[in-house]
């Protein structure tokens, strides 16, 4: 993950309320300070292009990351920018308010999430999560089994009416662990929750490959699954809220 601390604290308002938890426990440690410029960066891919092949492509993830995630990155730095000229206009510039809020919380939350997605595959990813991991012991506690975790999540993601994402996310008032759903970026999610792995159902994210089957790409997910990446959020976000 590249994502500034600065680009997670600028967004505490925007994004479903991910950032009740803070910046690291949302979505990792391992930020470092903004260099300037604009407040948002599109951050690279942790591998090549086709290294998730055969289940991703690599036209898909070049296509994807450099032309669908980088459109949210410079969306929402103009949203920013043109919220920032009608606070200096005010006047009738102040109409404007509504519809500049809706694009970043759009945008934004497109750039927030696939910054996610990138980081939770993997080249040598699948499998099961470490037995000894707090991630492993969750999904026993709150799921059953990995195998009806799946189940759920992949329900979830194949059912998202039209173009959005399935999340599993730690929730922390009762510290567990929730399968969600996300319409678009930025509706159809809960408030305070940190999301641990995400999968993009947009048709971009897989029409090259899978055309209208989506259910093939999304159990094509689970092959490259980062589950230590998955881990470290979680280990991240019950931490943050105090969890033993």
């Amino acid at each position: 993950m590249n994502l500034t601390r600065r680009e997670m604290l600028g967004s505490a308002a925007i994004v479903g309320g991910w950032m009740a938890l803070g910046a690291d426990a949302a979505f990792g440690a391992n930020w470092q300070p903004s260099g300037g410029g604009d407040p948002y960066t599109l951050p690279p891919l942790p591998y090549d292009y086709a290294d998730l092949e055969p289940h991703i492509d690599a036209q898909t993830m070049k296509l994807h990351h450099d032309i669908h995630h980088a459109g949210y990155v410079r969306k929402a730095n103009e949203a920013l920018a043109e919220l920032a000229q009608v606070r200096v206009q005010g006047g009738d510039a102040v109409s404007r308010v509504r519809t500049l809020t809706d694009a970043l919380a759009f945008n934004l939350s497109g750039h927030l999430l696939h910054s996610v997605f990138w980081s939770n595959m993997a080249k040598n990813g699948g499998g099961a999560p470490d037995p000894e991991s707090r991630l492993a012991s969750m999904i026993k506690r709150d799921f059953g089994s990995l195998a009806a975790l799946k189940g759920h999540f992949n329900a979830a993601a194949g059912q998202v009416q039209g173009s959005g994402w399935g999340i599993l996310a730690y929730e922390p008032n009762s510290q567990r662990l929730l399968v969600l759903e996300a319409e678009k970026h930025q509706n159809f999610s809960v408030w305070g929750v940190a999301p641990l792995m995400v999968i993009d159902v947009w048709e971009h994210a897989y029409y090259l490959k899978y055309q209208n089957k989506r259910s093939e790409y999304i159990t094509a997910y689970w092959n490259v699954v980062n589950w230590a990446n998955i881990n470290e959020r979680l280990e991240a976000a019950a931490g943050s809220a105090g969890q033993a």
